[in-house]
């Protein structure tokens, strides 16, 4: 696409340098710092530096050098959409804003030509940053598989649709803008939490033992100022005892926690005391972390996917912006991390075999075959040569083997001991991560869920299967249990392949105005908070 408007720039500056005593004062004045930003000559306005470096003398060579931001009401629009840049979580300085809405009202045309251009790429910059996101994420973790790229048309011609808009902030929300209720959702909990913060946040509670309802304690006034500030449901007093664990308190604990991912308990011990008093500018700075997360992915985006949240151990079947099935979910240790990324879930396998990936055979099952000579069979699990055939465990001699000498397949069969339980769901990945039932269930009732060696546990799967099957009267619960419990390995495909996204949300929108905050279980907050806060680099954008 750069070489694209390369040839396109070169064509229409050579046509008309010659044709430069025909054009207006600005116009001309647009054509020579056209020139100057294109040849590297000078490539800042005003101490701004210039980003669009090959797209913005190609936009103005296309329409002539006429300006875009003459009309007083224009420019004033484009000032608030750039002000506005911070209800997304971004720096409208990193727009020139600052300059912009200060620039004198000169009719000068080398300053107007000056305003016009350093305004263009203003609105160039924030519409990469709002349909891609500031921070590239191969930057922070190479494997995302993350595509970046602007339009499905050439750049200059949806940049002149842009300025044609009659409402540009409009044509940015439907065109640049990521769809959806996670984004607006967490925009809304942005705009919340900033005015609590104007407000003056909420009141720190003093360290101690654990609080238990009915306790009396001096620190429990402070716990309820806390939590009535963001929550409306809690009396701010109470007519009895300010110094009682009262059951309005336990509640209002109870919701804190189920808003944070904590054991939800009633009782605030080291871990909800620790949430309860994290500032309100640190919760802020979480929002705006993950509307950038969201700014990565959620672009063109079908009606119908599936998110899998890692921090939030949660997966979501979207249709429409509705949630229609939603689980808890176990996901990857830190040390064996689910990665992030998307891809096309296009089939199921009823009754899987499970094959050991070589990590969990060299540190897991090696040892326990050396411990237990019985450990195979009692797992139902074969071993395979290296031709991929069965062989008879009790003519294998199992006790020389060792992590680093071990010349087979360890291949679990269907049946209820499998690691992948019933069923899998499968959607095509260098990574070889997929979803899948599991007979361990107890984890699903953890907080922390962080268990797997990167694939997906799925609490509810049979009622998503059937779903994404879209057949009742072949694929209803019924009749899949019954295909399950015949024990045949059958891989069925999806006649309607869906998006699977993979992300790492620390927070998320709760759907009432308020959001709900995670764990950062992979530690990747700081990274991503760190390249938001940094000014703009300006790389040339092409």
């Amino acid at each position: 696409m750069h070489v694209m408007i390369k040839s396109t720039l070169l064509t229409l500056l050579l046509t008309f340098s010659g044709l430069a005593q025909a054009l207006e004062p600005t116009e001309e004045a647009i054509r020579q710092y056209s020139e100057a930003v294109f040849k590297g000559d000078d490539r800042a306005i005003a101490g701004q530096r210039i980003a669009a470096v090959a797209l913005l003398p190609a936009f103005y060579a296309q329409r002539g050098f006429q300006p875009v931001w003459s009309k007083p009401a224009r420019f004033q629009e484009l000032l608030d959409v750039l002000r506005g840049a911070e209800t997304h979580g971004l720096n409208p300085g990193d727009y020139h804003y600052p300059v912009l809405s200060a620039w004198p009202d000169d009719n000068n045309p080398r300053l107007q030509a000056g305003r016009d251009i350093l305004a263009m790429d203003a609105l160039i910059r924030f519409s990469y940053h709002l349909h891609l996101g500031k921070i590239d994420p191969d930057d922070l973790q190479p494997d995302r598989d993350l595509t970046r790229r602007l339009h499905n048309e050439e750049p200059t011609a949806l940049f002149e649709r842009a300025v044609a808009a009659p409402v540009l902030d409009t044509f940015l929300a439907t065109e640049l803008a990521p769809k959806g209720a996670f984004y607006s959702g967490l925009r809304t909990a942005l705009a919340h939490y900033r005015e609590l913060a104007r407000s003056g946040g909420w009141p720190f509670v003093p360290g101690g033992a654990t609080l238990h309802p009915g306790d009396r304690d001096a620190r429990v006034a402070a716990l309820r100022a806390r939590l009535s500030v963001t929550d409306a449901a809690l009396p701010s007093t109470t007519a009895t005892d300010a110094r009682l664990f009262d059951a309005h308190l336990e509640d209002a604990a109870k919701r804190f926690q189920q808003q944070q991912g904590l054991e939800v308990d009633g009782l605030v011990g080291a871990r909800t005391l620790a949430a309860i008093n994290v500032p309100v500018e640190s919760r802020i700075d979480q929002l705006r972390i993950n509307l950038e997360r969201i700014r990565w992915v959620f672009r063109d985006q079908e009606p119908r996917y599936l998110i899998v949240n890692i921090a939030g151990y949660h997966a979501y079947l979207m249709d429409n912006g509705n949630i229609i099935w939603n689980s808890r979910v176990v996901v990857g240790k830190p040390y064996r991390q689910t990665p992030i990324f998307k891809s096309k879930m296009t089939y199921l396998v009823l009754n899987p075999t499970w094959t050991v990936p070589p990590t969990i055979l060299k540190n897991d099952v090696i040892p326990r075959i050396r411990q237990n000579p019985a450990y195979l069979v009692e797992n139902n699990m074969v071993l395979l040569d290296r031709s991929g055939q069965v062989l008879d465990t009790s003519r294998v001699d199992l006790s020389s083997v060792s992590p680093n000498y071990f010349p087979y397949t360890v291949r679990q069969e269907p049946g209820p001991k499998n690691a992948l339980g019933r069923i899998k769901f499968m959607f095509p990945n260098e990574h070889s991560i997929y979803l899948h039932d599991t007979p361990s269930r107890a984890l699903f009732k953890r907080a922390d869920r962080s268990f797997s060696s990167g694939c997906i546990r799925v609490e509810e799967p049979f009622t998503l299967a059937t779903i994404l099957l879209d057949d009742p009267q072949k694929w209803n619960e019924a009749k899949l249990e019954a295909r399950l419990a015949s024990a045949k390995n059958e891989t069925v495909r999806l006649k309607n392949p869906i998006t699977v996204f993979l992300m790492y949300w620390t927070s998320e929108p709760d759907g009432q105005g308020d959001a709900r905050f995670y764990n950062d279980v992979y530690s990747r907050d700081l990274d991503v908070l760190k390249g938001l806060q940094q000014p703009f680099r300006s790389t040339p954008m092409r």
